[in-house]
């Protein structure tokens, strides 16, 4: 009887979680365009696909909703977890990666925006002597996407 309660207090004991080791990247981009013409050009789920040029295809739901689903260059899906009528935020759904990013578009004036990316993610799973150049990497990568984003928003 006294094994049987014993399983059962280790059992009720709480578990302690790996302590993640999370990390936030916030780039933003003036563009010379107004907030709801940039949003227009670059705010579909599927735009990306652009950015990266890479394919990208909505597989379920539908474009700028919560619960839509895409598969970029045919194997990482993300799935839209919040929209606001200028911003979503995705997230990967492989649950061994804890990753969101944000993009978003705000107005700073009636002829001008900038679009903000954020990203944050958890790099727990990374060796420790190589997060900081992933972190460094990731930050170049969105940089460039940015970089076309603009591009995009301001082409005629």
């Amino acid at each position: 009887m006294k094994a049987v309660i014993l399983a059962a207090a280790l059992l009720a004991a709480p578990v302690a979680a790996n302590a993640g080791d999370y990390v936030s990247i916030v780039q933003e981009a003036p563009v010379k365009a107004p907030a709801a013409v940039v949003w227009k050009k670059v705010g579909g789920y599927c735009d990306i696909g652009a950015w990266l040029k890479t394919t990208c295809e909505i597989t379920q739901g539908t474009d700028r909703e919560v619960g839509a689903l895409r598969k970029i260059a045919g194997r990482v899906e993300e799935v839209i977890v919040a929209t606001t009528p200028l911003s979503y935020t995705y997230a990967d759904i492989d649950p061994k990666i804890l990753y969101h990013g944000t993009v978003e578009v705000r107005p700073v004036d009636a002829k001008t925006s900038k679009i903000v990316y954020t990203l944050f993610f958890d790099q727990a799973s990374i060796p420790a002597e190589q997060r900081e150049a992933n972190k460094t990497r990731r930050a170049a990568m969105s940089g460039g996407w940015l970089k076309t984003m603009v591009g995009i928003a301001e082409a005629p």
